[in-house]
């Protein structure tokens, strides 16, 4: 995936930034000016403008009025969150009210978009798709008129699929793929085959509170699991949850390995082969969302736990709604054993899902056009997590904790004190400014004084001031 050569301007960033971290540029100097280091480098002025930008975004230099750029001094970074005291008791999550409430901010043009996880729309390469859904209509014009029977999906997405995974390392065989409506439909069959009313399910914590909401709505328990905000869920309490008198009652657990939604956590690699061997000793199912597998920052990204599974116990959960084409609404499950109970549960439930979107998928991800959109995607999330961490670590009180997500474009922010953020969202919301509380992460309601912080969207003033008024709203608790 990481084949394809990263732009010129990052580039010649990195160089910069490598001397930079290496002493020989120090706080203070002056970089060289965009026409030196245009000559220097042998590159456009254009080129140089944007990595010196690049830079800027990035927190190494600094612009000074009519003086150029002077390397940064270097700041201190905020903390990381804590992980928290969980109870060791199974039950179930309940926040309809308040995800409803999310809805409706986020479908509200006069409030920040800082809350749903949901990228700018101008990020996504609209007219590549728009080729690719006519060529698909031209080729097979009874996709739209003629009813869908494929449950499984359309054969060429299931090839490209399989295809992308093996290009980074995981073996996924396109006859266990089941496309899906979304990565939602793909989590719900998966709880679905794994587990019944009165089940329990082991999650991360804090988690996606989708999961939880899929979870509540089949009447399934949830015990949680501590995770570190760096490298996911602590194995080691999984395994003791596991070998003790309630782990009797697991009947799976549910991860989101790469770039964990809220706290951008990755599992490293050896972990995640520790993580499905002992799935595999407990004799439970391993549900992972991979849904932002494909948006790590920068270098090779990590396979996923797929790539360890050798009893078909791995559920394999994804969607193109985060990194391609969100309108269109198509995921994917690779369901290893579960294949058949979910292949029939789809057909019962939703039926095949609409081919069009399909094909028009399958033919954007041949020639590498996906990876080309992926490298410019990274980028962009990259330098969007930055800016708001920078804004945050600026206008927050001396204490808050920021997450460091290394891909995706949220971030998990803990406030110092007893702040309750559900209050906090509600005042927050009359000055027009959106997050999610951190509540709504946790099945027992902790992390109330945690919030959830949307970098899907480029930085504007509006989004600065935003997040200053937020920030003056928590000085006002504190």
């Amino acid at each position: 995936m990481d084949s394809i050569s990263q732009p010129l301007y990052v580039a010649v960033a990195a160089d910069m930034a490598s001397l930079i971290a290496a002493g020989q540029l120090r706080p203070h100097d002056r970089v060289p000016s965009v026409r030196s280091l245009a000559r220097q480098r042998g590159i456009s002025v254009t080129t140089a403008v944007a990595s010196l930008r690049h830079l800027e975004e990035r927190g190494l230099i600094e612009a000074r009025a009519r003086s150029g750029y002077f390397v940064a001094s270097p700041r201190e970074l905020a903390d990381e969150p804590v992980p928290v005291a969980l109870p060791r008791t199974a039950r179930l999550a309940g926040a309809q009210a308040m995800l409803r409430q999310l809805t409706d901010a986020s479908l509200n043009p006069a409030v920040v978009r800082l809350g749903q996880a949901i990228p700018d729309a101008a990020l996504f390469p609209r007219a590549a798709l728009q080729r690719s859904l006519m060529r698909a209509s031209r080729q097979t014009p009874t996709l739209v008129t003629a009813y869908a029977l494929q449950t499984e999906g359309d054969a060429a997405l299931r090839t490209a699929i399989s295809r992308h995974y093996a290009s980074v390392g995981a073996r996924v065989d396109k006859r266990e793929l089941l496309i899906t409506n979304g990565c939602t439909e793909a989590l719900s069959l998966a709880l679905g085959a794994v587990a019944r009313a009165g089940d329990v399910i082991a999650v991360e914590s804090p988690t996606y509170f989708g999961f939880l909401q899929l979870a509540e709505m089949r009447g399934i328990r949830v015990l949680e699991v501590p995770s570190d905000p760096s490298e996911g869920i602590a194995i080691e309490s999984l395994r003791a949850l596991l070998a003790g008198p309630a782990g009797r009652s697991v009947r799976a657990v549910a991860v989101i390995p790469s770039f964990s939604n809220p706290t951008g956590a990755s599992i490293p690699l050896n972990r995640r082969r520790e993580l499905v061997r002992l799935c595999d000793s407990a004799d439970v199912a391993l549900i992972e969302d991979d849904v932002y597998g494909d948006l790590q920052h920068e270098g090779a990204r990590i396979p996923p736990c797929k790539a360890f599974d050798r009893e078909g116990r791995v559920i394999l959960c994804g969607s193109y709604t985060k990194s391609m084409a969100p309108g269109l609404r198509i995921g994917f499950t690779a369901a290893g054993r579960y294949r058949d109970a979910m292949r029939a549960a789809k057909h019962i439930t939703a039926g095949a899902s609409a081919p069009l979107p399909q094909a028009a998928i399958a033919d954007f991800m041949a020639g590498g056009r996906y990876e080309r959109h992926l490298r410019k995607l990274r980028a962009a999330f990259a330098r969007q997590v930055a800016q708001v961490s920078h804004c945050v670590q600026r206008e927050f009180p001396v204490g808050t904790r920021i997450s460091r997500p290394k891909g995706s474009f949220i971030l998990w922010v803990e406030l110092p004190g007893d702040i309750d953020t559900l209050a906090l969202y509600e005042e927050a919301n009359r000055y027009g400014v959106d997050f999610v509380p951190g509540s709504l992460f946790s099945a027992s309601g902790r992390y109330r004084n945690c919030l959830r912080l949307n970098c899907g969207y480029p930085v504007t003033l509006q989004t600065e001031g935003a997040l200053r008024r937020l920030g003056e709203l928590i000085r006002t608790r504190s």
